[in-house]
């Protein structure tokens, strides 16, 4: 599929190129950290080959046309006023969740999250000596909602004082709604739970959707809240390293403000700003056009899953590149590691098993489709390989498989 100015069918060789996602074997296919396989926006790329032009690589700082890129953006894409002091420069929306754990809790007490959830959201807890609490989200039906008895109740411990969103949620792909983020906002004001929200995965959304800022919904949620943003998930920049955090509470934005200070991730390496301000200024309609291309991707994938391998369900998502599927009803009493690992080791397909997620993720694989058309193609054939060779062995052989 050819797009009008952009061309995402375009396969580019990732190989030989120090890059975590594609350091694999001969012959396999990596569809499972989340970044693209696509080169990100020409503007971008002009705009940093520019930087690299000047030949001189000093220490930078954050130059007022950062603040500008960030706050005509939100505001015009996401329809929330970001006022210039509220915004921090930061290396990662990872560095940053990391440091607000840290200076905003202590050793042994305890932040919440939503799982199944990003799992990077455990390594940050249990790093730095906090206890994960779990409120695992009710599926039923096919898709997800949140058990607001579960999250009251464990947000209501006094020893839980910051909760971690994931919006849009990674790995399900739902688009929190306003009246859900309002009653998430009310529930930790009133238990004085701190809101570290991270919406990373905000400008990825289906053509026609629209996330909804955390901090936009009312005064609870603005004030009581830290808000993670970057344009390195929708610009497939996340080795430029440039990432922002908002927060417009006074008293939790100069916490942030020193946590990240002290853990040294506030400084923008040479490219850092260049590139962000390029995406923010000049790379709408590249995205635009690659939201088109994964929708489509999404959409062909849902297709031919549906047609070859029924005992699979994709659950519905208007968000993210990532495809979260429904294994149970497939690999039986098998847990998803041992699914992830036996498609691998047969097809070379590689996806990440749901089990990393947390509580919930257990019968249920990730797979990234954010690549081209071929790619694609090449990988949903190895999960059919893999899922009807794994159902020969365990003698469950599907319908139509």
């Amino acid at each position: 599929m050819k797009n009008r100015a952009y061309d995402f069918d375009l396969v580019t060789d990732r190989r030989n190129t120090h890059s975590l996602k594609w350091d694999v074997a001969d012959g396999e296919l990596p569809m499972w950290v989340a970044d693209m396989d696509f080169p990100t926006a020409p503007e971008i790329r002009a705009a940093i080959k520019e930087r690299a032009e000047h030949g001189v690589f000093g220490y930078s700082v954050i130059p007022g046309s950062w603040h500008d890129a960030y706050r005509a953006w939100w505001e015009e894409r996401h329809h929330f006023k970001i006022d210039r002091a509220w915004l921090i420069f930061c290396t990662g929306v990872v560095p940053a969740i990391s440091s607000v754990v840290r200076k905003l809790t202590t050793p042994a007490e305890k932040v919440l999250i939503q799982t199944p959830v990003y799992n990077i959201f455990f390594n940050s807890i249990l790093n730095n000596g906090r206890q994960v609490v779990e409120s695992e989200l009710r599926y039923a039906g096919g898709g997800y909602e949140i058990d607001f008895a579960d999250l009251e109740q464990k947000l209501a411990d006094p020893q839980v004082s910051l909760m971690i969103l994931c919006n849009p949620h990674n790995p399900i792909g739902k688009i929190w709604d306003r009246e859900t983020l309002a009653r998430i906002g009310a529930l930790c004001r009133k238990h004085h739970v701190v809101v570290l929200s991270d919406e990373i995965h905000c400008d990825l959304t289906d053509p026609g959707a629209e996330y909804v800022p955390f901090a936009s919904v009312s005064e609870d949620c603005r004030e009581n809240s830290i808000t993670c943003v970057a344009p390195t998930k929708a610009f497939n920049l996340a080795g430029i390293q440039t990432a922002a955090v908002v927060a417009p509470d006074p008293t939790l934005r100069h916490k942030v403000w020193r946590g990240l200070n002290t853990d040294e991730v506030a400084e923008p390496n040479s490219f850092a700003v260049e590139a962000a301000v390029a995406a923010f200024t000049k790379g709408a309609p590249w995205l635009d056009e690659l939201r088109s291309y994964l929708f489509q991707n999404k959409k062909a994938a849902a297709g031919y899953i549906q047609k070859n391998m029924p005992r699979l369900h994709v659950v519905p998502s208007q968000a993210t590149y990532l495809m979260w599927l429904d294994c149970s009803r497939q690999i039986g009493s098998a847990d998803a590691d041992e699914a992830a690992l036996f498609i691998r080791e047969e097809t070379g397909l590689v996806v990440s098993s749901g089990k990393q997620y947390g509580r919930g993720g257990e019968k249920f694989l990730r797979m990234n489709v954010a690549c081209p058309r071929a790619l694609l193609e090449d990988g949903l054939s190895r999960l059919r390989e893999g899922l009807q060779r794994y159902a020969e062995r365990e003698k469950r052989v599907p319908e139509r498989m």
